[in-house]
């Protein structure tokens, strides 16, 4: 069985990829037990190949969930933590925008009694 294509996996659905993952894994403890029971070098240099099958499949599945949650929650109004952008912390615990451009009740009335002088400057 020659390796797993990412572009084959991601036309399958999830049945088909929970299903060959289970032969995969069915297929990596039998190499296993050919390592233990001192198999041909050919077969056992597979187990890499199978390992890494494995992770192609799971990869897939794990990605194709994560789209099919973005797609769900795209229009809601608390998405999950992991969904959100990541950024940086300091950025993540910045004000909003609308936020940081809000002024207290103090400075609205200064602002109003004392609006910005306009000079007239002869060239």
């Amino acid at each position: 069985m020659a390796k797993v294509k990412t572009s084959e996996l991601r036309a399958k659905n999830k049945a088909d990829l929970l299903k060959q993952l289970d032969e995969l894994k069915k297929e990596l403890s039998q190499l296993r037990v050919a390592q233990v029971t001192g198999g041909a070098p050919a077969r056992l240099a597979r187990i890499r190949v199978v390992r890494k099958d494995i992770a192609r499949v799971l990869t897939v599945v794990n990605t194709t969930q994560k789209e099919q949650l973005r797609l769900f929650y795209a229009n809601k109004k608390h998405i999950p933590l992991d969904l959100r952008p990541k950024r940086t912390r300091a950025i993540r615990r910045r004000l909003a925008p609308s936020e940081a451009n809000k002024l207290t009740r103090r400075a609205t009335i200064q602002r109003t009694f004392n609006p910005q002088r306009r000079f007239a400057l002869r060239v």
